[in-house]
């Protein structure tokens, strides 16, 4: 499961806040993303894959513009979840082998894709996970490997991975509003139940998120280079989505830090929130910022 102690920074998905990782593991307190917390997926499955987004069809088609997509490619995919970020690739005739540690979201996978004959699930952590070294040509992972150690997971996918195989990263990131009325209410919801002694969020420009430090945020480190990966790609994407009060308030409900308030708390932001978004007419316009980070074991 990786060490009991990380120390990078982490960057909240809705409110921007960064926190640092490493807050002791063995406790209640800390920031609501130790990687502990990572299991509480497993709770929500059907919450989760009904609320979270997908990814855009142009960043898959990237994927295999730099990957190839002849038949019978081996991919291993990993934090699979729900299979937001599996089905292009079943698509497309790869054979995905699917990492996952919650129980409940391996069986969610194996249902959903019980036809397909070229996919099998593996649950457990990727750090503990036992894998054949040097048997794929694409090892992936779809707003998953932030949970993961990157000084165990990054050399392992690197030994996984075939003589010119790819490593693809990608995740999105929620872009602070521009003069949105009701996101400044919102932000005032947030520091009464939320930020507490934290900063509110500072919009970033999206060239951001392609240096180290947003990749760093996104990803858990600097820079695949330094792992022994080249030819390095990165891109960008802008997707926005619109919610209504109660779609977006089951948004919140699947975030790990949202889950880790005190209950007093988490109560009074979902209700403060929900009731803004009604009072500005019932519906919420996110923009995101999707990132894809790829490298190749030359």
């Amino acid at each position: 499961m990786g060490t009991d102690k990380v120390t990078d920074k982490v960057t909240d998905k809705v409110t921007g806040k960064v926190t640092d990782r490493g807050a002791d593991m063995g406790t209640d307190k800390g920031t609501g993303w130790e990687r502990r917390r990572r299991v509480h997926f497993d709770e929500i499955v059907k919450k989760y894959d009904g609320i979270r987004p997908g990814f855009p069809v142009e960043l898959f088609d990237d994927i295999f513009d730099y990957v190839g997509t002849d038949a019978g490619k081996k991919a291993l995919e990993i934090g699979a979840g729900t299979g937001k970020g599996t089905v292009p690739f079943l698509d497309a005739g790869y054979d995905v082998t699917a990492v996952e540690l919650g129980v409940k979201m391996a069986s969610f996978l194996r249902e959903r894709f019980k036809s397909n004959k070229n996919f099998r699930v593996i649950v457990a952590a990727f750090e503990d996970a036992v894998l054949d070294e040097g048997a794929y040509d694409l090892v992936y992972a779809a707003a998953a490997f932030h949970w993961v150690d990157a000084e165990i997971g990054c050399p392992k996918v690197f030994r996984l991975l075939k003589k010119g195989g790819t490593f693809a990263l990608f995740r999105y990131n929620t872009i602070p509003a521009d003069n949105s009325e009701l996101y400044e209410e919102i932000q005032e919801i947030y520091e009464k139940y939320y930020f507490k002694p934290y900063k509110r969020p500072v919009k970033k420009k999206a060239d951001k998120f392609l240096e180290p430090s947003g990749i760093k945020r996104g990803f858990g480190f600097e820079d695949l280079k330094s792992y022994g990966f080249g030819d390095i790609s990165m891109k960008l994407y802008d997707v926005s989505r619109t919610f209504d009060a109660d779609e977006y308030i089951t948004l919140l409900e699947t975030f790990s830090d949202h889950r880790s308030l005190p209950e007093s708390d988490r109560a009074a932001l979902l209700a403060g929130v929900r009731e803004a978004i009604l009072k500005h007419g019932g519906r919420y316009k996110v923009d995101y910022v999707f990132q894809l980070y790829m490298g190749r074991k030359l």
